[in-house]
């Protein structure tokens, strides 16, 4: 049962000062700083959810939610699209990380942490090669733990992008850029870090597995295992994998893993006891390869090699951060960027720019693939099918139930058949074999030549039947899926274009209701600009329902590209150059104002009652708590009919405010009716059923 504001207002609390002869009092209320809300239950406040079977449901263990990289969490039950809004939710904390986060922060519920007991997890790693481990719900607990896998005492550091041929491509420092993937039923977090390390035979660039223990961070199965050790100096060559072949930078008919040249930046996969992590390398510089390679979780010992151009070059597999995609059978899908495509001549096997389906029975191997007609023209313009991720459709009805669906940086999607890829030029010079392919720029706008003016460097998110592009320039966009093909042209869209890089979309809702799609925008990346999290309506993306840059409070630190936003059990966590900020509904204070005295009675979410004189008794004043200062924090205010008169004390500064508008016989009405994420002052008059709103975007009367 919940009772109505005039019945709290008219219910007897007890009497405290009030004010002399109707005047307002404003030195008890400086920097008071009201949510309101009113509710039979009594005085309470909401707090970070409890430890229970629906978070342990919302876990994120992987990059994108799941092997399939959908993005989606069905299991989201605390966020809806009927309380996300400026004021309402915003950033509640943040946690200082030491370097940019490109990683998607991964969250585990019910950790047993040594001395602090069961409590849910959010796990950050750092290009300053470091993970964290940090309590979800609480910054008071902050960090459970911390590693770090430099050591400059002892000549271990970071990678500077001078030691990769000046590459920018990602900066100041290289160390942890694919996210880790977590076993659950393990408790084992597993990552790769790179390093670089001065030893009395010279200069080695290392890359290592670590299977980190989340309880506590140690690591686990006698780990870490080294993936690969390039040298300079005296003790200079190669160390680690290696393929048969005599494409770039063989030595000996061999082709090595080059650990300084290669980059992890694809999320890790566990599939089937199996870690699979996959390479590209530092701004398209050359030699490299694309990799994929497989460690058992629980020896850490090598099971898989897989090399994409063994006798050509290039073919990366770096997919704007996306991990490896993987179906109920088993098999692993990939895109490659720009490289060497042969499978016919004297560089065969080589898959530059193509979608592979990979078979992990015996180490991993090539069973089948689809390579774009125009293949060569991508290659010479360095137009990459790769750079964006590979999702894994729930299965569909008609013709071609097992489907895939990707986008590169020429702006085609490509809805693949998962049972038959297409191959190359199958259907003809200029065809491509698959189920589906829309024009060039239907994501990213149209822009084609040049990787930075269009297409796509995301992983798409799908939900319901929708599959949900950001692509550079372009407004978020949801296609939709029936009878196994996607709609020609997107059946909801945002109004908000985000430059490049675009953005991976992530999806909450409660099973099929409730939908969010989560967006971050960081196009002013190169410049140290702020990150921003947009929610927008999954079903109306026309529908914004939050951004972050509405509120002050609420604004994120420098952005990171190709960053992702994780939702879990009522909050949403972003990485950024220097923090974890941890979005989600605000505390809630409790408050009645009587009339009579003209006082407000408060619990704040602290718990400690508070009665303040705001308001003369004797003078009609009504309260109309809102967000009018649009800090994230409701102000207290009322309105006088006599006069017409609005009295704000804003929780910002503290300030007062006197705004005429109105007269008698208005009704005052608040809303944020210009979507600024401040609250207007309006009214509307009964006698001619007109509204008279005050814009606080800019003043206007409409």
């Amino acid at each position: 049962m919940r009772l109505s504001l005039r019945a709290i207002f008219e219910a007897v609390l007890p009497r405290t000062r009030r004010p002399p002869g109707g005047t307002l009092v404003l030195g008890w209320l400086r920097r008071l700083r009201l949510r309101l809300a009113v509710s039979v239950a009594g005085i309470g406040c909401v707090v970070g959810a409890p430890l229970n079977a629906q978070a342990m449901d919302a876990r994120v263990l992987t990059y994108h939610n799941d092997n399939a990289r959908t993005g989606q969490n069905l299991n989201e039950t605390i966020l809806r699209p009927n309380n996300v809004s400026p004021g309402a939710f915003g950033r509640l904390f943040s946690y200082p990380v030491d370097g940019h986060v490109y990683a998607q922060p991964l969250y585990v519920p019910n950790v047993d942490i040594p001395g602090r007991g069961r409590r849910d997890v959010v796990f950050v790693a750092t290009e300053h090669d470091s993970v964290y481990a940090f309590d979800a719900d609480d910054p008071s607990l902050g960090q459970h733990w911390h590693v770090s896998f430099t050591d400059l005492a002892n000549g271990i550091s970071t990678i500077s992008p001078v030691d990769v041929v000046e590459s920018g491509d990602v900066v100041p420092e290289i160390g942890i850029t694919g996210t880790p993937v977590i076993d659950d039923q393990t408790g084992t977090l597993y990552v790769v870090a790179k390093t670089k390390e001065i030893r009395i035979d010279g200069t080695h660039y290392v890359q290592r597995l670590h299977a980190l223990d989340i309880a506590t961070g140690a690591e686990k199965f006698g780990g870490p295992v080294t993936i690969g050790d390039t040298a300079f100096g005296v003790g200079a060559g190669y160390s680690g994998p290696a393929v048969d072949g005599v494409g770039a930078g063989s030595v000996g008919n061999k082709v090595f893993f080059d650990a300084l040249r290669h980059h992890n930046r694809s999320g890790l996969l566990l599939l089937n006891g199996v870690v699979y992590i996959a390479w590209a390398s530092h701004g398209d510089n050359s030699p490299y390869h694309g990799w994929l390679i497989g460690y058992d979780a629980t020896t850490l010992n090598q099971v898989a090699v897989f090399n994409t151009t063994p006798n050509g070059g290039l073919g990366g597999v770096w997919m704007a951060g996306s991990g490896p995609a993987a179906d109920q059978t088993g098999s692993i899908y990939v895109s490659t960027g720009n490289g060497t495509f042969d499978v016919t001549a004297s560089q065969q096997p080589a898959y530059g720019d193509s979608v592979l389906k990979l078979s992990t029975g015996n180490g991993v191997s090539v069973a089948d693939f689809f390579t774009p007609w125009n293949q060569a023209a991508l290659a010479s313009s360095d137009l990459d099918l790769g750079s964006g991720g590979v999702v894994v459709l729930p299965d569909q009805p008609g013709a071609h139930p097992h489907l895939l669906v990707t986008a590169g940086k020429e702006g085609k999607i490509y809805l693949v058949d998962r049972d038959d890829l297409g191959m190359y030029q199958r259907c003809g010079a200029k065809c491509d074999g698959v189920v589906q392919v829309t024009p060039a720029g239907t994501i990213g706008g149209g822009a084609v030549q040049s990787m930075m003016l269009g297409g796509a460097f995301d992983t798409p998110a799908y939900f319901n039947n929708r599959v949900y592009y950001q692509g550079v320039g372009d407004v978020l966009m949801a296609f939709g899926l029936s009878d196994g093909r996607l709609s020609s042209s997107p059946v909801s869209f945002s109004s908000t274009p985000f430059g490049y890089p675009g953005s991976t979309p992530s999806i909450s809702a409660n099973g099929s209701s409730n939908a969010i799609v989560w967006t971050l925008q960081t196009d002013a990346y190169g410049s140290g600009g702020q990150a921003i999290l947009h929610a927008d309506d999954a079903l109306d993306l026309s529908r914004q329902l939050y951004s972050s840059n509405v509120v002050p409070a609420d604004r994120l630190d420098g952005a990171v590209k190709f960053a992702v936003p994780t939702v879990a059990n009522g909050k949403v966590y972003v990485g950024t150059q220097s923090s974890l900020a941890v979005f989600g509904l605000r505390p809630t204070s409790i408050a009645v104002y009587r009339p009579s005295t003209g006082e407000w009675f408060v619990r704040p979410p602290s718990g400690q009652s508070i009665t303040r004189a705001w308001g003369c008794p004797i003078c009609g004043d009504g309260p109309l708590y809102a967000d009018y200062d649009g800090d994230g924090t409701a102000d207290s205010a009322i309105y006088r009919p006599s006069t017409g008169i609005w009295y704000i004390l804003r929780s910002s500064d503290g300030a007062l405010q006197q705004v005429q508008w109105g007269a008698s016989g208005d009704v005052p009405v608040t809303g944020d009716f210009d979507g600024d994420g401040k609250a207007d002052v309006a009214v509307y008059r009964p006698s001619t059923g007109i509204w008279y709103i005050l814009r606080s975007s800019d003043g206007a009367l409409q």
